[in-house]
């Protein structure tokens, strides 16, 4: 686990809805500053602006389909190579991707984030380091109820209903069945301090190299 001197190094943070994934990568970007910049799988869903509002809100989510993942291929693979991007900037109450991009420039870490980050192979050999947050299903179920009613307006009973219907098949699916890949896994999320910190270590030691 590690890279060759002169190398930017990719780090994957996978792991169930809610999970706690996005915590621990700003986690380590938090403990690392400048050296590492953070992209976000969500960044990269399609905009489906063909269809209407309605038509948009009934789009499975939680499937590979959903996202724009040749586009993310393609901009990890700018990163590693020191160049910068322009990535997409999805929003959650139109459901669908805004017209603006933001400027990426490239650090020596790019921490990935994402619900199926590890279901591509292609997306995933450009990964130096692979890591799954294992959090307890009912705790992710009340973190992703707390979450998008309060952060993106939607109902509980929808919440509810997509879980039921998307979020619990498609987990079981594209992404519980991919943490065989992962090099690291990380019970309780952002709440296992022993193990970010050890992994934080391990990110120090190579930035140490160069």
């Amino acid at each position: 686990m590690g890279k060759s001197k002169g190398n930017i190094i990719v780090i994957g943070v996978s792991g169930g809805s809610a999970s706690g994934k996005t915590t621990v990568a700003n986690r380590l970007k938090d403990a690392c500053r400048d050296s590492v910049v953070l992209l976000s799988q969500d960044f990269y869903y399609l905009p489906f602006d063909h269809l209407t509002f309605e038509e948009r809100t009934k789009i499975n989510y939680d499937h590979p389909n959903a996202f724009d993942t040749e586009r993310l291929i393609n901009d990890i693979r700018l990163l590693k190579s020191g160049k910068a991007i322009d990535r997409p900037v999805y929003s959650y109450k139109a459901y669908t991707r805004l017209p603006e991009t933001v400027r990426v420039n490239p650090a020596k870490v790019v921490i990935l984030e994402g619900l199926m980050i590890f279901e591509n192979p292609t997306l995933r050999s450009l990964m130096d380091i692979k890591v799954y947050v294992d959090t307890d299903t009912d705790e992710r179920l009340i973190r992703r109820i707390i979450r998008d009613v309060n952060e993106r307006e939607r109902t509980l009973e929808s919440v509810i209903d997509q879980y039921i219907n998307t979020v619990k098949p498609m987990h079981e699916q594209f992404v519980e069945p991919y943490k065989k890949y992962a090099d690291i896994i990380i019970p309780r999320g952002g709440l296992n301090d022993v193990a970010i910190d050890m992994l934080v270590h391990r990110i120090k030691a190579i930035l140490a190299e160069e």
